[in-house]
C-alpha cells in the first residue's frame, strides 16, 4: 500500500501540467504572427518603446479573448446588455484564466458619481447611518444623494372575491437627495444680461444668444408669439409679459402658418445647449455658454449634495456629510473607533475597504470627490481596491502602467501589492516602462524593435539579468541614469504665486523662475496639479497640455486632430483646380457606400459586429473620381497612408511643397511621433503616443510659458531621453517650461526643482524645497531628495 502511494505523489498530476499561457500567431494591430508561452501564478512584465505592441499583445490579444470567452458562457438575453468583443487575430490561444483587467480609462464624468459611489464605500456608509444614525431618518436610501424624495396617493382598483373594490392608497420614499441642486452639490445661474439687451426690443434685436439673432426662425418664434409687443423694449416688459418670455411652458401655436412649439427662452436655451457636453459643442457656442452660466455651491446643501434630514442624523456627532468630506485616512481611524457588535460584519467590510485605500496611497482622497476629477493613475488605483481583498486565485490580472502618476516612494508601495497579488497564485500581467517595476519581474517580455510597423515582435523573453545583456533597446537603457547638469539656466524672470490654496495647498507663495526648465514635484497627492493647474490659468500666453484624454472617433486621425488635414486638402484643390471638400472621407469625396469609414460594420446584436473592408472604394475611404486628383505623384488616399517621417519628405520640396502642412509634421516627428502613419484612426493609439499628439498640437500655439503635466507617461526609457532634447529645443527658443512630474531623469534634467509635501492629503501642500538639483541632492532632505540621491548615484 505504502508502495502505491508513494508512486502517485511522485508523478504529477495531469491537470498540474497546465502552466502555461500559449499564444500562437497573434496579429492584433501591428503584432507580426506573435507566438510566445507565459508562465502562470508569476508576474510577467511587459516592456518596449511607446507603440511597439504590448498592449496588443496582452489587453487585445490575451485579456480580451478571456473575457470574450467568459461573456459567452452567459444566456444571449444577458449577452445583449454586454459589450460585444470581437475574437482577436490569433491562430491559437490556450491555457487562458479568467482576466481581471485594471486599466486606465478616466472613471465616467458624471457629476454624480465620486470616489465613494464609484468604490460601493457610500452603499456601506448608508447602511452604517441608516441602522445607528440619530435621530432615525429612514432606510439607507435616506442617505443617498441620487435618490429624491416622493410621495402620492390614489385610488387603486382590486380584486377580492369576484368583486372590484376601489380603495385608497398613499405612498412615500424619503431619499437624501438635495431638492434644490438635485443631488449634484452646485447649482447653475443664468446669467439674464447674456441672454438680451434690455434697453432695445425684439425687433431690434433684443436677443443675443447665438442661433437667435437676424431674422431666423428662433427669433420670429418671439417676435409672432403675440405674448408681448415686440416693439416695446424688454426693461418695459410687465410682470406677466416677463414671465411669458423667459418661463411659459411648452404651447402650440401657428406662426406664418406653420405649427411651431413656443417655450419661454430660459427652458429653451437649457434643453438646447446647457443639457450637452461642453467639449461637443461649437467653439461660439461653448464661449457663449461659459459666459452666460455661473457654477454656485449650492446655498442649502453647502455642497454636499444631501437633504437637511440626511445630514440632521448623526452618529456620536458626526453626519454621513462630514463622513464623506473627511480624508480617508481620518474616516478609517473614525470607523475603527466604532465598536457595536449589532453592525459588526459590516464595519468589517467597510473599515478593509478604507484600509485599502491608505494602503495603495489614496489615503488623501475624499468620499465625495468627483470621480471625473480623478487622474489615470489615481483612478487605475481606486479600480484596484475590489481586488485587495479577494477571495480569488488562480486569476489573470491585467495592468497598464500601474505606476503612472506615482512618485518612486510610492512605486514602492505598489510593487509590493503587484507581489502580494501573485503570491496568492494569480497570474499578473503588467504593461510597464520604470525600471523599478521590471526588476521585480519573474520573466520579461520586451517587443519591438521600433514602433507601429518597425515593432510588433518579440525582441527578448527571459529573467530581467538576461534582459540587461540582451542588445535590446530596453536592455541597452535599463541602467542609464541621467546625471546632474554640471551648469542652470539663469532665470529670465519669475511667476509669483501667492496664497495658493486650491484643494489642499496651505497658503503657498512661491516664486516659479521663468526661461528655464522647471520640474514640480512630490509624492502623489501632494498638491502638484492644484498648484500648477490651480494657480497659472491657461490662455494669456500659458499654454497647458494636461492628462485629460483625446477625443476622437474612429474617423479621427493624426491628420485631423492637429489640422495637417486642411492644408493637405487645399494643396490637392489648388493643384487639380477643385473644391477642397472632395478631399475629406467626412465630406464630398466619401465613398457613398462605407460613407467614408473604409469598412463596413454589421451589427450582430448579441453577437460581436463584423467590420468588413468596403468593397467599393478598398478601404480607401474616398470615391473613385477622387483619386484620380494628384499631388507629387500621389492621391490623397496614398498620402494619407503615408507614415510622419516620409510625408515631411514629401511635402518639403518639389511639386508638393506645403509649408504649412510640412510645420505641423516636423513638430509631430520633434516629439517622435514619425512612425504613425497620418491617417491612422486615433482610436488604435496607445496612451502614450496620445499623450504626444497633444503636446505636438499645442507646441504651435503662441505662448510663451509651457505647462506640462506628466509627459512622460507612457514613454519608453528611451523616449524619455527624445523628450528631454524636446523640452531643452523648447527653453532654449526662449519659452519657460514649467513641468508637473515624477520621473527622475526629468529632475536630473531641470534647472529648477519645487518639491511639495511632505506627504499627501492635509499632510502635504506645503514646499518643502526649492532649488537646483544639485542643491536638492546635496541636503536629502525629502523623499524626493533620497530617491533622486539614489538614481543619479551620489
Amino acid at each position: 500500500m505504502a508502495t502505491e502511494t508513494e508512486k502517485t505523489t511522485s508523478t504529477p498530476h495531469v491537470a498540474d501540467s497546465h502552466g502555461l499561457i500559449r499564444v500562437h500567431g497573434a496579429r492584433e494591430n501591428n503584432l507580426k504572427d506573435v507566438s510566445i508561452e507565459i508562465p502562470k501564478r508569476r508576474l510577467t512584465v511587459f516592456t518596449g518603446v511607446s507603440g511597439s505592441g504590448k498592449s496588443s499583445l496582452v489587453f487585445d490579444t490575451i485579456a480580451a479573448e478571456s473575457q470574450r470567452l467568459i461573456n459567452e458562457t452567459y444566456p444571449a438575453f444577458v449577452q445583449g446588455f454586454m459589450p460585444n468583443l470581437a475574437r482577436p487575430e490569433v491562430d491559437v490561444l490556450e491555457g487562458l484564466t479568467t482576466a481581471i483587467i485594471v486599466d486606465q480609462q478616466r472613471m465616467g464624468g458624471d457629476p454624480r458619481s465620486t470616489v465613494g459611489t464609484a468604490t460601493d464605500a457610500n452603499a456601506l456608509l448608508r447602511i452604517l447611518f441608516s441602522r445607528l444614525g440619530k435621530p432615525h431618518i429612514g432606510s439607507p436610501k435616506a442617505f443617498s444623494f441620487n435618490i429624491a424624495s416622493i410621495s402620492g396617493a390614489g385610488a387603486v382598483t382590486v380584486e377580492r372575491a369576484g368583486q372590484k373594490v376601489k380603495e385608497r392608497r398613499s405612498f412615500s420614499i424619503t431619499g437624501g437627495m438635495c431638492p434644490r441642486c438635485e443631488g449634484r452639490g452646485a447649482v447653475t445661474d443664468l446669467d439674464l444680461a447674456q441672454l438680451y439687451d434690455e434697453t432695445l426690443s425684439l425687433n431690434e434685436g433684443a436677443i443675443t444668444v447665438p442661433g437667435y439673432k437676424g431674422g431666423g426662425w428662433n427669433s420670429r418664434l418671439y417676435i409672432e408669439s403675440g405674448f408681448f409687443d415686440p416693439d416695446k423694449p424688454i426693461s418695459k416688459f410687465t410682470k406677466k409679459e416677463l414671465q411669458d418670455f423667459l418661463h411659459r411652458e411648452p404651447t402650440r401655436m401657428k406662426i406664418a402658418g406653420i405649427n411651431m412649439t413656443y417655450e419661454g427662452l430660459i427652458p429653451r436655451i437649457q434643453k438646447s445647449m446647457l443639457s450637452k457636453d461642453k467639449d461637443s459643442m461649437q467653439p461660439h457656442i461653448r464661449e457663449f455658454v461659459e459666459r452666460a452660466v455661473t457654477f454656485a455651491t449650492c446655498p442649502d446643501c453647502d455642497g454636499t449634495r444631501l437633504s437637511e434630514g440626511a445630514r440632521s442624523s448623526k452618529i456620536d456627532g458626526i453626519s454621513i456629510a462630514d463622513a464623506c468630506a473627511m480624508q480617508i485616512s481620518d474616516l478609517a481611524e473614525w470607523v475603527r473607533g466604532l465598536d457595536e457588535p449589532s453592525v459588526a460584519p459590516l464595519l468589517a467590510s467597510l473599515r478593509h475597504t478604507l484600509e485599502s485605500f491608505v494602503e495603495i496611497g489614496l489615503g488623501y482622497l475624499s468620499l465625495d470627490r468627483p470621480a471625473g476629477t480623478l487622474s489615470g493613475g489615481e483612478a487605475q488605483r481606486t479600480k484596484m481596491i475590489r481586488h485587495l481583498g479577494s477571495s480569488l486565485t488562480d486569476v489573470t490580472y491585467v495592468f497598464d502602467e500601474p505606476t503612472t502618476g506615482l512618485h518612486p516612494h510610492d512605486i514602492q508601495r505598489m510593487n509590493g501589492l503587484l507581489l502580494r497579488l501573485r503570491d496568492k497564485g494569480n497570474t499578473v500581467l503588467v504593461v510597464e516602462h520604470k525600471p523599478e517595476v521590471i526588476a521585480i519581474a519573474d520573466h520579461v517580455v520586451d517587443l519591438g524593435p521600433g514602433a507601429g510597423a518597425g515593432g510588433g515582435t518579440i525582441c527578448f523573453e527571459g529573467t530581467v539579468e538576461a534582459l540587461r545583456t540582451g542588445g535590446t533597446i530596453t536592455g541597452r537603457h535599463f541602467d542609464d541614469r541621467a546625471a546632474l547638469k554640471d551648469t542652470v539656466r539663469k532665470p529670465t524672470g519669475t511667476l509669483e504665486i501667492r496664497g495658493a490654496s486650491t484643494h489642499n495647498l496651505q497658503g503657498v507663495d512661491v516664486d516659479i523662475p521663468l526661461g528655464v526648465l522647471a520640474v514640480v514635484t512630490g509624492v502623489a497627492g501632494s498638491g502638484k496639479s492644484s498648484l500648477v493647474h490651480g494657480s497659472i490659468p491657461a490662455g494669456a500666453g500659458v499654454i497647458s497640455v494636461d492628462q485629460g484624454a483625446i477625443r476622437g472617433s474612429r474617423r479621427s486621425n493624426p491628420a485631423t486632430y492637429t489640422g495637417l488635414l486642411d492644408p493637405i486638402r487645399k494643396a490637392f484643390a489648388k493643384e487639380n483646380g477643385v473644391k477642397p471638400a472632395l478631399f475629406s472621407s467626412n465630406s464630398e469625396g466619401a465613398c457613398p457606400t462605407c460613407n467614408g469609414a473604409g469598412v463596413i460594420y454589421t451589427d450582430l446584436a448579441m453577437m460581436a459586429g463584423v467590420a468588413t473592408t468596403c468593397e467599393d472604394c478598398d478601404g480607401k475611404r474616398f470615391e473613385a473620381s477622387v483619386l484620380d486628383y494628384r499631388l507629387g505623384g500621389r492621391d490623397i488616399s496614398e498620402v494619407l497612408a503615408m507614415p510622419v517621417t516620409e510625408a515631411e519628405e514629401f511635402f518639403a520640396a518639389g511639386e508638393a511643397h506645403t509649408p504649412a502642412a510640412h510645420r505641423i509634421l516636423q513638430r509631430l516627428t520633434d516629439v517622435g511621433l514619425g512612425y504613425l502613419t497620418i491617417g491612422q484612426p486615433l482610436t488604435t493609439l496607445s496612451g502614450g503616443e496620445r499623450q504626444r499628439l497633444k503636446l505636438a498640437t499645442h507646441m504651435a500655439d503662441k505662448g510663451g510659458v509651457y505647462v506640462l503635466d506628466e509627459p512622460t507617461a507612457g514613454l519608453h526609457l528611451a523616449d524619455v531621453e527624445q523628450l528631454l532634447g524636446l523640452l531643452d529645443r523648447l527653453v532654449d527658443s526662449g519659452k519657460s517650461v514649467i513641468v508637473v512630474e515624477h520621473h527622475q531623469a526629468v529632475m536630473a534634467h531641470a534647472d529648477w526643482i519645487i518639491d511639495l509635501g511632505p506627504g499627501a492629503g492635509h499632510d502635504g501642500g506645503r514646499i518643502v524645497f526649492e532649488g537646483t538639483p544639485a542643491d536638492l541632492v546635496a541636503a536629502r532632505s525629502t523623499l524626493t531628495a533620497q530617491h533622486l540621491a539614489e538614481y543619479v548615484g551620489a
